[in-house]
């Protein structure tokens, strides 16, 4: 299931696994014992770790999979210009994003049912996310309640659900509970065709709880950009994700997004879609500085987060590559990921002649 040029995982490391009935985990020495380097590692481990209906879900896209692919190459097609002779002798991997200063311009996305990864699911990924100094999304598909999840700098995703009353509670639950802004996912009006869950007849695993309804077509596919204004109501501020072109883009500027996120969902829902690298520019052009641009889909690399920047991206959004640290080794697992993007962006800024983030221009991107 690994994405085609995927490194294979060094020889010689072993995974011992045992069953428990919350599925499989990693016995004693974990990641001591895998020395996972690199995200590629990582996702061939959580390869073995998640029974076939996880791997089916999270490594799956829609219809073909060429957006789910294209994501991974067009971050590959793109060369980074180095500039010589620049005083690197002092370098800062911090960014801020919606006023809040986080350590690394990488954010957790919002990603369903963490719990099937591991038992300690959405809590583990927040703990590691506070620990790393940055901000995790909690989905409105999760497996623990927006209250349950305290540690850190949080964000909540909204899912529309036909149940108005539904929705609206879990967003009350969320603005009681301290999250910082409300994330409002646009591009599922109804579920993309995923044929790998197809193929294993995926289930939600019967031990598991889940908020929303993903399965069950409970999506409200009215939604329209007046919802935007319906948000705002809540008093934070709203981040409009799954936008693709410029013209969505100046509409959700014109009804009040503070943040939009450049994002096919991870090439799970429309197929044949631009990869989200490849119409960063266009937006990032449309926005014109009225709302903060972010960025998801195949993020797997510090030099794809560089290359992002550089295209007019404020931050990245991991999912799958946090995903695969969680499948591994619960929260030391998602700390280790985000750790490793933290070093190999401080070491890109530095050779690629930056200091901070903020120093990424287009000018460092062919």
């Amino acid at each position: 299931m690994r994405l085609a040029g995927s490194p294979l995982i060094p020889p010689g490391i072993e995974t011992r696994l045992r069953l428990s009935e919350a599925g499989f985990v990693f016995s004693r020495g974990r990641l001591a014992a895998m020395k996972p380097v690199n995200i590629w590692d990582y996702e061939r481990l959580a390869e073995e770790a998640l029974d076939a209906n996880a791997a089916a879900y999270y490594f799956g896209g829609s219809g073909d999979e060429v957006t789910l692919r294209d994501n991974v190459a067009a971050l590959e097609r793109r060369k980074l210009r180095p500039r010589m002779l620049v005083d690197v002798g002092e370098v800062s991997t911090k960014t801020a994003v919606l006023g809040t200063e986080i350590a690394l311009p990488v954010l957790i996305a919002p990603l369903a049912m963490q719990r099937m990864a591991h038992p300690d699911g959405e809590e583990a990924t927040a703990r590691a996310a506070a620990a790393a100094g940055t901000i995790m999304c909690l989905s409105s598909a999760a497996t623990c309640a927006p209250s349950q999840l305290l540690d850190g700098d949080r964000w909540f995703q909204v899912y529309v659900w036909r149940s108005r009353a539904k929705t609206e509670a879990l967003i009350e639950e969320a603005v009681e509970a301290g999250y910082s802004a409300l994330v409002l996912t646009v591009d599922v009006p109804y579920l993309g065709r995923r044929e790998r869950d197809v193929r294993v007849g995926f289930k939600v695993p019967e031990h598991l709880t889940v908020q929303g309804e993903l399965f069950g077509e409970g999506f409200d596919a009215s939604v329209s950009w007046r919802d935007l204004e319906w948000l705002a109501g809540y008093g934070l501020p709203v981040v409009v994700k799954g936008l693709l072109t410029a013209e969505d883009a100046e509409l959700a500027c014109e009804h009040g997004a503070a943040a939009i996120v450049v994002s096919n969902h991870g090439g799970r829902q429309l197929d044949g879609v631009a990869a989200t690298l490849d119409v960063l520019e266009e937006m990032a052009d449309a926005v014109d500085g009225r709302a903060e641009v972010l960025l998801d889909g195949g993020v797997r690399r510090g030099v794809d987060v560089l290359k992002a920047l550089g295209l007019g991206a404020r931050a990245v959004l991991i999912g799958r590559a946090m995903l695969w640290g969680l499948a591994v080794a619960g929260e030391e697992g998602v700390t280790d990921v985000l750790r490793m993007f933290q070093k190999e962006i401080e070491v890109g800024l530095a050779l690629l002649g930056c200091t901070t983030p903020a120093d990424v221009s287009r000018a460092h991107v062919r």
